[in-house]
């Protein structure tokens, strides 16, 4: 089994506490990925779950089994890391073997382990090859082996595509997803990228400032956020957010729209003055201010005929609309 529960898990360093009453529990053979910005705690909250750090507070149990004063190597699981840790003096054969071998399995075993990680992560032209020898993306497949050859009850990864560039993020990003197909592992997944937890996960953890602000699908939290924080962490551009008079209008303190649900309208309600243009191919960005209201980011496809200083009415489908009071979600 692989469940992971956190029941009331709080983290402090000295007097800053940095995590307080994280309360989740991950199903078996589920992708959670942990997100959030800088300093809100989801790294910390990973290297609890590994052992790599005591709790402050609350119980964490793996498969049932409370872990919580545990060492890091006796609660099953298998961490890989944003630097990848590799022995740089090894091959690859010999990196993806080492935790076997310190472990004195026979050494067919060892094997057989090692040719079947190197077969499901393409890396059988490699494995004589050492570290400095390998692409970027090539390494974190490597650390991603030799996890997989220790089978754990759960993998932890802590933000291990930050070092790719955009073309190799996209394509380890496809792999990994297969790889969760192919073993059906629980994965516990920390990123700062939105695309990460968008593309990837199950269900997405946001965490704010040390607790945790909503749980759910990727689908779920992107269509109903439950707080202005997630409204705007999650989407690119971030959701609009109106205050004052047009929000009083319907009954909100703040009103929330996604850039995609803006459109040129003349008979829509606001008016503005284009201020930027970005052309991304399939859509077109615009940033329009709107006086009181503030600039307003729409999203319209292809080639918009928007250009900056340009006069633009905008409107909108009232059912899109994401209604907030003290923050939180009314409607």
């Amino acid at each position: 089994m692989g469940t992971v529960e956190l029941d009331g898990v709080g983290k402090s360093f000295g007097e800053v506490e940095v995590l307080r009453d994280i309360r989740l529990d991950i199903a078996e053979g589920e992708f959670c990925v942990l997100v959030g910005p800088s300093g809100c705690g989801k790294s910390t909250l990973l290297r609890l779950i590994a052992g790599l750090e005591e709790v402050s507070a609350g119980r964490i149990r793996i498969a049932g089994r409370d872990v919580t004063a545990l060492e890091s190597y006796d609660r099953g699981l298998s961490m890989v890391f944003q630097s990848y840790a590799l022995y740089p003096h090894m091959s690859v054969r010999e990196n993806i073997a080492f935790a076997l071998e310190t472990a004195r399995l026979p050494r067919a075993e060892v094997a057989r382990k090692v040719a079947e990680a190197a077969r499901m992560l393409r890396l059988e032209p490699l494995l004589d090859r050492r570290p400095s020898d390998l692409s970027g993306g090539q390494r974190q497949r490597v650390a991603i082996g030799r996890s997989i050859v220790r089978e754990p009850a759960a993998f932890l990864f802590d933000e291990p595509l930050s070092n790719l560039d955009a073309s190799l993020r996209a394509e380890t990003r496809i792999e990994l997803a297969a790889l969760h197909r192919k073993l059906g592992t629980t994965m516990i997944y920390v990123t700062h990228d939105q695309v990460e937890a968008m593309t990837l996960a199950d269900r997405i953890v946001v965490l704010n400032a040390g607790r945790i602000e909503q749980v759910g699908p990727p689908a779920d939290l992107y269509e109903r956020p439950a707080t202005e924080f997630v409204a705007t962490f999650l989407g690119a551009p971030s959701m609009n957010l109106v205050r004052g008079a047009a929000a009083e209008a319907e009954g909100a303190e703040t009103l929330g729209i996604r850039p995609e649900h803006l459109r040129a309208d003349p008979s829509g309600p606001w008016t503005g003055t284009v201020a930027h243009v970005e052309y991304l191919g399939v859509d077109t960005i615009g940033y329009v201010d709107v006086g009181e209201i503030g600039r307003l980011a729409l999203r319209l496809p292809g080639r918009a005929p928007m250009v900056p200083g340009e006069t633009l009415t905008l409107g909108y489908d009232p059912g899109t609309l994401h209604r907030f009071r003290a923050g939180l979600r009314i409607g």
